[in-house]
């Protein structure tokens, strides 16, 4: 239940704050005063597109919050607690947005994405206004409400029905997919054969490029790696290179070790010296002696790479992609030699799995139309009381070329208004003023299908006055003992119903204007009643009027 609602520097709403009660709240005022921005306000709060136009001149930014009960909302504070946002018995939702156009939108606090202040809306707030009454005109408003007032009677036929529909999409997909391979059949057959062919022929290893790789790389640069290795070799083996000079400065140096015996650890590492490097000699020659470098080796290494890079590029950049792609090509060969075979099979279930989903949707439409029939009785029965004795409102069936997501049916609103006039089309022969009127007896015969505990009524007396405005009062008190209904309206038959009544006028002060809000006691509840009525607060007939349809209002509340 809403509580409180706060709107700061909102268009004409400089500082208006105010309380609701349980049952039925009002808000009245003259036109122009600032009901609509009020109502534009809250649903900022609920997540509706927040403009920076709505700023007040003059100031930075505008926020808006409003305050709920939830203690007896089990399901919303799951919800709360799945996003990590402290539960108590109180609900504050916050939105500011600046005149830079940033938004920011909390609960209790701390700071949500938008998406989760419209989902947390959903559990609190049915704002019904004139688009809502249009709404009805909606070609799938029929199937929803139905669904929605048949309750658990038509979701669980439904949910039967959902399951083998998913079914039925799935088959006929790949049956269709089945179909276009059988018109392609030889030409896939070849390809696959082919490319089967061509991998397997290719006797792919794990790892074997790494290999050829570095051989190409070695074969590529022959020249320049034996003109390397012959010239080290010339310097180790020469007369004069290194390996004859290390030999004299050894034999130098034993005669100097005959005399000097701290010399010998010197002797030691030319001797080491001498020996590393004739070990590099041998192996050097040894490498001149079995080196074979031809240009038909360095061809074939490099055909086998170009091999295994084509097969890469074509079928998956990778030889384990490729062996998987050849594993694939061999399943899909078989698949198609089997083609005729899948396809009947896969025909046959189809035409089984049509036969249960025909059903299905048949047992999903005797329930509907039970529930379409019961429904339309109640909204009669309410449009009788909204004085439109002779009016029918019924759902007509028709069934559907093919099957769909939400069944067979295909549901339109009929409606007569007048005594012998046939049913037509809803919207063909509802005017503005009977379209509200239907609108709010379907949601007096809904309100006991959703858990939303607010409901907003923005001026859905539109087109309506005299003995239908009472009957419209009446249903949407009806409304208030199961819920909260927050109203604006221009008729004072609905607003006598109120059990808080607020009004909203246009201040001036200073240069500037400013919407206020003011919970109006008894007696200045008589003198708004009077100014609904007769435009003047002055007459005492009027003031008479006034209190007798308090007076009435309460006597019909006390029965009920």
């Amino acid at each position: 239940m809403l509580q409180s609602l706060h709107v700061h520097n909102f268009a004409l709403l400089e500082d208006a704050k105010v309380e609701f009660a349980p049952g039925f709240n009002v808000f009245t005022g003259e036109t122009g005063a600032g009901k609509s921005i009020l109502v534009d306000a809250f649903g900022v709060v609920l997540g509706n597109r927040a403009s920076a136009d709505y700023v007040r001149s003059g100031a930075d930014s505008f926020w808006v919050q409003a305050v709920f009960d939830i203690s007896s909302m089990p399901q919303l504070q799951a919800y709360l607690e799945e996003q990590d946002i402290e539960v108590e018995d109180d609900l504050f939702l916050k939105r500011q947005v600046t005149a830079a156009g940033k938004s920011k939108a909390t609960v209790n606090g701390v700071q949500v994405p938008l998406s989760i202040i419209k989902e947390i809306s959903t559990m609190l707030v049915d704002i019904h206004g004139q688009h809502e009454n249009q709404a009805l005109l909606n070609a799938e408003a029929p199937r929803i409400l139905v669904d929605a007032f048949g309750g658990a009677k038509v979701a669980e036929p439904l949910a039967r029905y959902g399951a083998l529909y998913a079914k039925y999409i799935g088959l006929q997909k790949k049956l269709q997919a089945l179909k276009a391979d059988c018109e392609q059949q030889d030409i896939l057959l070849d390809r696959y054969a082919w490319e089967v062919k061509e991998i397997e022929a290719a006797k792919l290893q794990i790892g074997e490029e790494v290999a050829l790789e570095a051989e190409a790389k070695v074969l590529q640069n022959s020249e320049k790696i034996l003109t390397a290795v012959n010239g080290a070799y010339g310097l180790l083996d020469e007369e004069k290179a290194v390996l004859s000079l290390l030999a004299n400065a050894k034999n130098t140096l034993h005669t100097a070790v005959r005399y000097d015996g701290k010399l010998s650890a010197v002797l030691d590492n030319l001797d080491s010296a001498w020996l590393t490097l004739d070990d590099c000699r041998q192996e050097l020659s040894e490498y001149l002696s079995r080196s074979d470098f031809n240009g038909e080796r360095a061809n074939e290494v490099q055909q086998r790479l170009d091999t295994i890079y084509r097969l890469h590029k074509k079928y998956g950049g990778s030889t384990d992609a490729v062996l998987a792609y050849l594993e694939t090509a061999k399943q899909k060969y078989n698949e198609l030699l089997d083609l005729a075979e899948t396809i009947a099979k896969a025909e046959k279930e189809l035409a089984q799995l049509t036969k249960e989903l025909t059903k299905a949707a048949d047992v999903l439409t005797l329930e509907r139309k039970a529930q379409a029939e019961r429904l339309a009785n109640l909204v009669t029965t309410h449009i009788h009381d909204l004085a439109m004795p002779n009016g029918i409102f019924e759902v007509q069936f028709t069934e559907l070329e093919k099957f769909t997501a939400n069944g067979r049916d295909g549901m339109t609103f009929m409606f007569s208004a007048n005594m012998g006039e046939p049913v037509n089309e809803l919207e063909k022969v509802a005017s503005g003023g009977e379209l509200s009127r239907i609108a709010l007896a379907i949601k007096t015969v809904m309100m006991n299908t959703g858990d939303v505990p607010t409901m907003v009524f923005d001026e859905i007396d539109t087109g309506v006055g005299g003995v239908t405005a009472q009957r419209m009062a009446e249903k949407i008190a009806i409304i208030s003992n199961i819920g909260q209904v927050l109203c604006i309206t221009h008729l004072p038959q609905i607003a006598a119903f109120a059990d808080r009544h607020i009004y909203i006028e246009k201040q001036s002060s200073a240069g500037r204007t400013a919407t206020m809000l003011t919970v109006l006691d008894e007696e200045a509840r008589v003198r708004e009643l009077m100014r609904m009525t007769a435009g003047t607060s002055e007459s005492n007939a009027a003031y008479e009027n006034a209190k007798e349809l308090l007076a009435t209002a309460e006597a019909v509340k006390s029965k009920r």
